[in-house]
């Protein structure tokens, strides 16, 4: 599987889902079933790699403008979350978290920013089908801190000025 027909299936479950990120993940498990197994291991490699890409202060401080503060978890579920938004989303989170404030559209965060279901549905549709626990897919882990320069979480004028566009949107 390469990185488009990975971004495919990402894109075609959250369409599928209306944008419900539980629901995206039901549909991507059931997607990930019509593979083989090899495949389905190749989606989680691409998966797991974009997810430790985004273990960075400045998308943890994007995280906790747009759901009003983020613990250790709640950021894990983000970047599942921002995995889940497709590629135009997630790489332009990557290149300007700000830029958030521009690419998404509705935001209920009650809902949206916790895709926590998307980071087990490579292991689960991998499990179904074959009756075994997915091996190791040979990544490296994220490091121990993220990338970057932390940023104060708990300081409201330090983050509306790293975020001003986020924070006039979504904050104020």
């Amino acid at each position: 599987m390469d990185e488009t027909e990975f971004w495919e299936l990402i894109d075609a479950a959250r369409e599928a889902a209306e944008g419900d990120p539980e629901e995206q993940a039901d549909v991507l498990v059931d997607r990930l079933l019509q593979l083989d197994p090899d495949l389905i291991l190749d989606f989680a490699r691409h998966f797991e790699a974009r997810y430790n890409r985004a273990y960075r202060w400045d998308l943890w401080g994007a995280a906790s403008v747009l759901l009003d503060g983020a613990s250790d978890d709640a950021f894990d579920f983000f970047r599942c979350w921002l995995i889940g938004q497709g590629r135009e989303v997630y790489e332009g989170a990557l290149h300007d978290p700000d830029s958030l404030a521009e690419l998404l559209g509705e935001f209920d965060e009650e809902i949206d920013g916790d895709g926590e279901e998307l980071g087990y549905a490579a292991d689960e549709a991998y499990e179904q089908l074959t009756g075994t626990v997915a091996p190791d897919l040979g990544i490296a882990a994220a490091p121990a801190e993220p990338e970057g320069d932390p940023v104060d979480f708990e300081n409201d004028r330090v983050l509306a000025e790293r975020f001003p566009r986020l924070w006039d949107r979504f904050r104020e």
